[in-house]
């Protein structure tokens, strides 16, 4: 008897318009999408490299979608722009080169409006036209940094999609962080892709995975694992036991700490930090110090609270006032 062979997924490439160059050359967002055989399910959207400098975040679903030819999807259909942003990839840029806009602070977009504001434009119709069940937008951080999951601020009235969220962001098995909202960049923040799409009534999370600039391969293990855990929890595909797991620090299971650069540098001068990322830090630990050209400490920065070091600075020349370091802060005990 004939083993009945197991129905693959429909995976199909294609690309989006965006917009035309001065020679006449079209200018194309690329477009991935994988289909499970029954068809009907929930949507997924995966985004990633609408900052030029991230790219871990295309590698991340290009492994998606080449497991997804061998463990097809049992229901609905995961979409993706892998490269939200190819002329600031191509220039290793975080911004549009011709405009210095930050596409990621362009959202919901404008037909009309700055260039930016047109890519933005066409990229979230494309998303929101599908009614999807949740976006996920990937993201890179300072070069020395672990992966982790953000997740935004609520957005007025809309607490049962942002509850929604969280849920999605605990089945990733990376530490979950609420980013912080101060009254300077709180619009900023809504002009987000995940900010914008929260606003609409629509799950989004955030997926910062690691360093920047390159392509780190246990940091895209870790982002295809986390991404896996999502389609798991939604019944998408059958689970896979990973072969790089990663596990959060226990005192951070479950728990939604809050995002904090503080404390800056008072002192200009070289950075030595004395904690690496990952580590979590008690109130009133020292966590680096800073020197001047002689070799004088100028200053030791202290945990300002319990804490768990996500990154530290790119570079070891600070200056006064600069974040040298991101944390995600620990609820305090009751």
């Amino acid at each position: 008897m004939k083993k009945r062979k197991k129905k693959q997924s429909l995976i199909r490439y294609s690309f989006l318009r965006i917009t035309t160059g001065s020679d006449l050359s079209a200018r194309r967002l690329a477009v991935m999408k994988a289909q499970s055989p029954q068809g009907e399910g929930p949507v997924v959207w995966l985004t990633a490299c609408v900052h030029g400098d991230e790219v871990g975040g295309i590698v991340v679903i290009q492994e998606i979608f080449k497991r997804l030819k061998k463990v097809p999807l049992r229901k609905g259909s995961l979409h993706a722009f892998p490269l939200m942003n190819p002329v600031g990839f191509e220039h290793t840029l975080r911004t549009l080169p011709a405009s210095h806009e930050d596409i990621n602070r362009s959202f919901p977009g404008d037909a009309r409006g700055t260039l930016a504001e047109r890519l933005a434009e066409k990229i979230f119709n494309t998303i929101t036209a599908t009614q999807p069940t949740l976006v996920v937008d990937l993201h890179n951080d300072w070069i020395r940094s672990i992966p982790y999951a953000l997740i935004d601020p609520c957005p007025t009235g809309k607490k049962d999609v942002h509850m929604e969220t969280l849920a999605y962001g605990r089945t990733t098995g990376l530490l979950m962080v609420n980013e912080q909202e101060d009254a300077d960049d709180a619009d900023d923040l809504r002009r987000s892709l995940s900010g914008s799409l929260l606003t609409r009534g629509i799950p989004a999370l955030t997926l910062e995975l690691g360093g920047s600039y390159v392509v780190n391969e246990k940091d895209v293990a870790r982002g295809v694992d986390a991404l896996w855990n999502i389609l798991v929890s939604l019944d998408m595909v059958d689970a896979i036991e990973s072969e790089t797991p990663y596990s959060t620090l226990e005192e951070a299971k479950g728990v939604l700490l809050s995002y904090s650069h503080e404390p800056t540098a008072q002192m200009g001068g070289i950075l030595r930090v004395l904690s690496r990322p990952g580590d979590s830090a008690k109130k009133g630990e020292p966590l680096a110090r800073v020197y001047n050209v002689f070799g004088k400490l100028e200053e030791t920065l202290y945990a300002l609270e319990d804490c768990i070091i996500l990154g530290y600075s790119d570079s070891s020349a600070v200056k006064p006032g600069e974040p040298i370091m991101a944390f995600g802060v620990l609820p305090k005990k009751r």
